[in-house]
Formats: structure tokens, C-alpha cells, sequence
């Protein structure tokens, strides 16, 4: 039983050093393969004429975007 407690310590001893690895470098979660921007796509609903839904988040994004203050 000894041996379990001390596995099971470690390794949320390894798991919270990742996570506050993570944390300290302020860099968001990236999948190996890059996803779609490494097919050169740079959202998912690649279509030239986006709906009435879409544009309306694309300029609430662009507006924060352009209010960033850092």
C-alpha cells in the first residue's frame, strides 16, 4: 500500500509541475501537429462569404483586438 501512496504522490507531485510550468510561461495549450494553421487555414468554416453570425463575432473580435492593452 506504501509503495502506491508514494507512486500516486509523485506523480501529482509531476502533474502540478507541468501545470505551473505552463502557468510561469503564459503561453496557450498547442496540439504537436499545428493544427489547421499548418495547412495554411485560418479558420475553421473556410468559406469566402461568412454568415451574418460570423462577421458579427469576426468585428467584436477585431474590436478587442484593437483595444488590447498589452
Amino acid at each position: 500500500m506504501s509503495v502506491f501512496i508514494l507512486t500516486f504522490g509523485l506523480l501529482i507531485l509531476i502533474a502540478a509541475a507541468m501545470a505551473v510550468g505552463v502557468i510561469v510561461q503564459k503561453k496557450s495549450m498547442a496540439s504537436s501537429c499545428g493544427g489547421l494553421g499548418s495547412m495554411g487555414i485560418d479558420k475553421v468554416c473556410d468559406c469566402d462569404d461568412p454568415c451574418d453570425k460570423r462577421k458579427k463575432r469576426l468585428a467584436k473580435e477585431q474590436m478587442w483586438k484593437d483595444n488590447q492593452i498589452l
